[in-house]
C-alpha cells in the first residue's frame, strides 16, 4: 500500500568536498545556498525520465535529500552508480522529519512547490506531524501536486507534464544534468500533449481506472478525495463529459 507523502519520509545525507558538484550535474534544480531555504527537485534517467523527487537542504558541509521512504533506497543506489571518484558520501540518516500548516515554526521551512503545503522540518523531535493522510491528500489534489507512486511513476513520468515548472522544481539555466536535454526539448514545445489535470468524479471509479472519451482512452485517474482527482490526460482527446469506471468524469472548474 502506498503511504501518503507526510507520513513516509527518509533522509539522505550528502557529504565530501565534491557533493555540490556531484549533486549539480544529477539534480533538476540548482542546490540552495545555507539561508535559500528548501528546493524541490528530482532526479531523471539519461531518457528524460522521472526516477524520483525530493526536497534539498544546505547545512554547513552536507546536503539533506528528504525523500519518500520508499525511494530512499532506489535513489541511494543511483546516486552511488555517478559517485565513481568523487569525494562524495552519501548516508541514510536517522533525522526526524516533521510536517504541518499554519504559523511557520521556527527553525521550518516552507514546501517551495505552494503555500497550501505548509511547512517541514528536519531533527526537531519536539514538533508533531499536523497533516494527516486524508486531509494532506485532498489538499494535494486541489493544488494539483502530484506524488511518488501515483502520478509521479519512475521510468514513466515526464516532470514537466507533472508540472514541475510551476511546483517550482526545475531550473532552466543551471546547466547540464542527467535528462537535461529531453527536459529542455519539452520546454520548447508550443504545447504539452499530455499532463495533469485536476477532474470531478460523479459514480463510481478507482483510482487506476482508465479514463475514456467517444470510446478512446484519454488518460488515466490517479489519487481521488470524495468526488475530486488527478488525472493524467492526453488534451486532443479530452472532452467536456469523460468516463472511468462508472462514473463520469469533467474538468473541475
Amino acid at each position: 500500500m502506498i503511504k501518503e507523502q507526510p507520513q513516509n519520509r527518509k533522509i539522505i545525507e550528502v557529504s565530501g568536498s565534491d557533493r555540490e558538484k556531484f549533486l549539480q550535474g544529477l539534480t533538476t534544480n540548482a542546490l540552495p545556498e545555507d539561508a535559500e531555504g528548501l528546493r524541490y527537485s528530482a532526479i531523471l534517467s539519461p531518457q528524460g525520465k522521472y526516477l524520483a523527487d525530493f526536497f534539498m537542504l544546505t547545512r554547513d558541509d552536507r546536503v539533506l535529500l528528504d525523500v519518500d521512504g520508499d525511494l530512499a533506497a532506489p535513489l541511494m543506489q543511483r546516486l552511488s552508480m555517478y559517485k565513481l571518484r568523487a569525494d562524495v558520501a552519501l548516508t541514510l540518516s536517522d533525522m526526524t522529519v516533521a510536517v504541518g500548516h499554519g504559523t511557520l515554526p521556527q527553525g521550518a521551512y516552507a514546501d517551495p512547490r505552494d503555500p497550501a503545503l505548509g511547512w517541514r522540518a528536519y531533527g526537531q523531535s519536539g514538533l508533531p506531524n499536523l497533516w494527516d493522510a486524508a486531509g494532506w491528500k485532498t489538499t494535494r489534489i486541489a493544488h494539483l501536486i502530484p506524488e511518488h507512486g501515483r502520478e509521479l511513476i519512475p521510468n514513466d513520468s515526464y516532470i514537466l507534464e507533472l508540472g514541475f515548472e510551476r511546483l517550482n522544481g526545475v531550473d532552466f539555466k543551471k546547466g547540464c544534468y542527467v535528462g537535461q536535454e529531453v527536459t529542455a526539448r519539452m520546454k520548447h514545445k508550443t504545447e504539452l500533449r499530455k499532463g495533469l489535470a485536476r477532474v470531478t468524479v460523479s459514480g463510481t471509479a478507482a483510482e487506476g481506472d482508465l479514463i475514456t472519451a467517444n470510446g478512446r482512452e484519454v488518460g488515466q485517474l490517479h489519487s481521488i478525495s470524495g468526488d475530486q482527482a488527478l488525472a493524467y490526460l492526453r488534451f486532443d482527446r479530452a472532452q467536456a463529459v469523460m468516463q472511468a469506471g462508472a462514473a463520469e468524469v469533467h474538468f473541475a472548474e
